[in-house]
């Protein structure tokens, strides 16, 4: 197959009426006739908005010659001597070996975020029958205890935003980008279509699912674990190790409806995310090596979709190919603070992310269509090991917490988020009413001074951001977009440290994804399931 890179595409293409005219591209690009093409492929696709007045697709095409065409593929490729078109080098995908028997001992899994999930599936379809362990409920009952909790306020703390089947990620935009380039996440995006996701998420510059279709890909993914042998017990919390006198595991024990349960285990996957605070205490309770991390604290701000839609695309904004445009901005400022947005949800919704009693959080997701009416991003400002006053490991647990806990009286104490139109915020002011931007977070909001929810620092660097991040995206900085605090879980403040055989100083114990410290988002958390689950493979070699 040969690769056709860079190939500038109208938007038109990107319609169902356009997309025939991708062979007539290919045979152009080639200088051949259509009737020498036998199959393109799209590869990959981005929006190049550079210019405002003429945005274009750039696209990666891959395309078969018809059998009839004279030249070899490398001959024709010889001749047009350019180095955006190639012979495809097959994708690289991640390959597990079966092993021939299972494990005397099932290796456990506690998590069901996308760390958990794909390190259970890793194991299972190598045949190793995993025990996976999830505190929360099952994906559908999961969404009746956060629509109970949006209704009447009462919290569940094991099953809410952060905690249940398909973690943190299952009510997010379901970004499936990273920075990182792994075999494994071919297999990943791969095994999301398999289980229902859109089959685009595989041609994607920045590829999402949304909240929508990643729970019920989350749910088919599980099933298949559970037809591979594996065991999914929901409502089931990790709560003790036991070891022996060389620090090696040789047991866990679960707390349930059940009561406590114990099971025998020499090799434990913990992916439990960066919100379950009590396994972080017992695992240093437990003498595991843990870490202050570096984490961010801010607000999610809400503005007009309309509006970043016409910054970002100007007169094509309304292209019906387009759809919700998004965006990602970032700034080193004079106090040497960094300030970022983080977690962009085009045409989404802020949501209630508390997972303990007493605190407000917010988060943003958005469904797969992006089609609401506010975008919403977090607004952050980086926080340092010495921002928190403590050495000890759990320090930045107990900051989150003051925050959350200030967020949860500025609101009424009853969930609802303390927010504030920009404009009052730069001029130190509280709102009186709101404006143009309605508030999505589902709890409602308290109009209140948010800088009596945020660090003093980070008060002033998200001030002096606003005119920064309104240069790069015009209309960052309108007085009525909206404020909603406070956001303290965009990554873990704990990094649960572990060494070259992916395991911590508590032998049989692998320390995973996002939780641990070691991944931020939902492919990175994948990929770093994927890679414990096949250290633990290691193991039964």
């Amino acid at each position: 197959m040969i690769e056709i890179r860079n190939l500038a595409l109208p938007l038109s293409a990107g319609t169902p009426e356009g997309e025939s005219g991708l062979t007539h591209a290919a045979a152009t690009r080639l200088g051949v006739s259509a009737a020498h093409i036998a199959s393109v492929q799209l590869l990959k696709r981005s929006v190049d908005a550079r210019r405002k007045s003429n945005v274009h697709f750039v696209v990666t095409l891959g395309v078969t010659l018809a059998p009839g065409y004279p030249d070899a593929e490398s001959a024709l490729i010889a001749r047009i001597n350019d180095s955006d078109i190639c012979i495809a080098t097959p994708t690289e995908a991640a390959t597990i070996a079966h092993l021939p028997t299972a494990p005397a001992l099932r290796p456990v899994v506690v998590g069901t975020g996308p760390a958990g999930l794909f390190a259970a599936l890793t194991l299972a379809r190598a045949g190793a029958r995993p025990l996976v362990l999830e505190r929360g409920a099952p994906v559908d009952d999961r969404i009746r205890a956060v629509s109970t909790f949006i209704r009447d306020g009462v919290l569940d703390p094991d099953s809410n935003i952060q905690f249940g089947e398909g973690g943190a990620g299952a009510f997010s935009d379901g970004k499936l980008t990273t920075n990182t380039r792994n075999p494994r996440i071919r297999s990943v995006l791969e095994s999301l279509v398999d289980a229902g996701a859109p089959e685009e998420i595989l041609w994607q510059a920045r590829p999402h699912i949304g909240t929508d279709q990643l729970t019920g890909a989350v749910k088919r993914l599980r099933q298949e674990i559970e037809s591979l042998g594996g065991e999914v017990r929901f409502n089931t919390r990790l709560s003790d190790l036991t070891l022996n006198a060389d620090d090696e595991l040789t047991a866990i024990a679960t707390e349930s409806e059940r009561g406590r349960e114990e099971f025998a285990a020499d090799a434990l996957i913990l992916a439990t995310g960066h919100s379950a605070r009590d396994t972080f205490e017992m695992l240093h309770a437990s003498g595991a090596s843990l870490s202050r991390k570096a984490f961010s604290i801010g607000v999610r701000i809400e503005h007009s979709q309309q509006m970043v839609n016409r910054s970002q695309y100007g007169n094509a904004a309304d292209h019906p190919a387009l759809g919700a445009a998004d965006y990602k901005l970032s700034c080193h400022l004079p106090s040497g603070r960094s300030a970022y947005t983080f977690c962009m949800c085009p045409g989404g919704e802020v949501v209630a992310a508390a997972s303990e009693a007493g605190g407000v959080v917010v988060n943003g997701m958005s469904r797969f269509a992006r089609d609401g009416d506010n975008a919403n991003a977090a607004f952050l400002v980086n926080v340092v090991p010495n921002d928190f006053g403590d050495d000890h490991p759990l320090a930045g647990v107990e900051f989150q917490r003051r925050w959350e806990r200030a967020a949860f009286e500025l609101g009424g104490r009853d969930y609802r988020a303390p927010a504030l139109l920009l404009g009052d915020f730069l001029r130190g002011q509280v709102s009186i009413a709101g404006g143009g931007v309605q508030p999505t977070y589902p709890r409602g909001v308290r109009y209140a001074d948010l800088s009596q929810c945020l660090p003093e620092f980070a008060v002033a660097a998200l001030r002096e951001a606003v005119p920064v991040f309104d240069r790069r995206l015009r209309g960052f900085a309108t007085a009525d977009a909206l404020l909603t605090g406070v956001e303290t879980r965009s990554s873990s403040p704990v990094r649960v440290l572990r060494n070259d055989t992916w395991q911590s100083n508590l032998r049989g114990v692998y320390p995973c994804g996002e939780g641990a410290g070691y991944a931020g988002g939902i492919m990175s958390a994948a990929v770093d399931g994927m890679r414990c689950a096949e250290a633990v493979l290691t193991r039964y070699e």
